[in-house]
């Protein structure tokens, strides 16, 4: 392992361009500005931590294009993972503990010999890191422990999956220093999703793993949760002549688990009218038979949500289907759709306990007046607050950032690039 100076000499020399290159879109002078920043990263790890050499890891966050609410369902979802990212310098420390400082945060200390959910940590960081170390225990690896330092461009509560980034930073760190690299992007992803469902305490779906686990673009199939259908393939928006744009609805995610827990809750209340236990086990076919039945023993929000996944299902594998052949044009009138769905099916534009405050309708409304009927948009992530996603003909761009600006504040409209690869160790 060099010592962070070395590093720090190399980066500013141009010696990791090409991995920066990788992970950022730029070239030449461009790359400065994450030069400096991987090297602030090494000299405030080493000022924390008085350790003289780190290794570098870097994992994606990411842009959900498709599959909203379809993933927990073991359906198919279309995401890809973005330019902005959380980093981490860290090394072994020879103790049992884990020490976590995360930039703007307190540090969290970690220790080996609890392995089990602790119900003080419940939705925090600290659920995270013990959660996928455990997981790594499990699988039989002498985890033990190291120190890391962390800072993110990934926007909290903007939908591109800061957490799940987080755990795949984790499962990155942990898999260099104690596995020999034998977990794959696919394991890793699922080690992290465990951390969040039994750890963290959210019943995530597998999707915001695996896409920044994955990197690039990704048509994932969860038919079979543990061994997932994966395609990957590549989108160069600008040749197109789009920018992709996160527009941040100024609505706080706080107090909203209940919110995001109801949607698989009542899809699987659908499923468990047919003896199985998720939407995908039960053919559509049948599902639309019962609907007069469905409505009386589930309600008409949970029949709806139930509609949204069947028909946001078969939506995924036509859009990968119009990426891979090219055809811009069918993939954005499917986003366009796909968006309608969340909104009048799923349901999950606002929180329906504070129907006054309505920011993601108000995001999607502006967009639509900006774009003119080009492009597309449709709710990012999760939902219910949050960030909305618009693909912006790049003629159009600086009026649209403008426009959503005006009314959104300063800031709020964030151009991405997708990112070719997904978790990764500098080297």
């Amino acid at each position: 392992m060099e010592s962070n100076q070395t590093i720090a000499r190399q980066l500013r020399e141009g010696q990791y361009d090409s991995q920066l290159c990788r992970l950022y879109g730029a070239e030449g002078a461009a790359l400065q500005p994450y030069q400096e920043r991987l090297c602030n990263l090494l000299a405030r790890y080493q000022e924390t931590y008085h350790q003289p050499c780190a290794s570098l890891f870097s994992v994606s966050g990411r842009t959900e294009l498709s599959g909203n609410h379809t993933d927990h369902q073991n359906g198919c979802v279309l995401a890809a993972g973005v330019s902005l990212d959380v980093i981490a310098a860290a090394a072994p420390n020879g103790t049992n503990l884990i020490r976590v400082k995360s930039e703007g945060y307190p540090e969290d200390l970690i220790d080996l010999s609890q392995r089990i959910p602790m119900p003080e940590e419940t939705n925090t960081a600290a659920a995270l890191i013990r959660g996928v170390a455990a997981r790594f225990i499990q699988l039989g690896y002498p985890v033990s422990g190291f120190d890391a330092y962390t800072t993110s461009s990934v926007l909290k509560g903007s939908g591109l999956s800061s957490s799940a980034a987080f755990e795949v930073l984790l499962g990155n760190i942990i898999n260099a220093f104690f596995a020999d690299g034998a977990e794959t992007p696919v394991s890793i992803a699922q080690i992290g999703q465990y951390a969040e469902n039994v750890f963290f305490g959210k019943p995530c779906g597998l999707m915001d793993q695996m896409a920044c686990s994955l990197g690039n673009v990704a048509s994932i199939d969860f038919a079979d949760p543990d061994n997932p259908g994966i395609r990957q393939m590549s989108l160069d928006l600008q040749k197109a002549g789009y920018a992709l744009c996160i527009i941040d609805s100024g609505g706080d995610h706080a107090d909203l688990t209940a919110c995001y827990a109801a949607v698989p809750a009542e899809m699987r209340s659908i499923a468990r009218q047919f003896g199985k236990q998720v939407l995908r086990q039960v053919p559509q076919a049948e599902f639309e038979a019962a609907i007069p039945a469905l409505r009386k023993a589930c309600g008409d929000r949970a029949v709806l949500r139930a509609m949204h996944f069947y028909g946001e299902n078969a939506r995924v594998m036509e859009q990968t289907a119009a990426l891979e052949q090219g055809n811009i044009l069918r993939f954005l009138s499917l986003v366009t759709e796909s968006g309608r769905s969340s909104e009048t099916l799923l349901q999950n534009i606002f929180d329906c306990r504070n129907p006054r405050q309505q920011p993601i309708s108000m995001a999607l409304a502006l967009c639509r007046q900006l774009l003119h009927g080009e492009g597309a948009c449709r709710i990012h992530g999760g939902g219910f607050a949050g960030t909305v996603q618009a693909f912006v003909p790049l003629d159009r761009l600086s009026a649209f950032r403008s426009g959503m600006e005006a009314v959104l504040g300063a800031g709020a409209c964030h151009l991405l690039q997708i990112r070719s690869t997904g978790g990764m160790q500098l080297e």
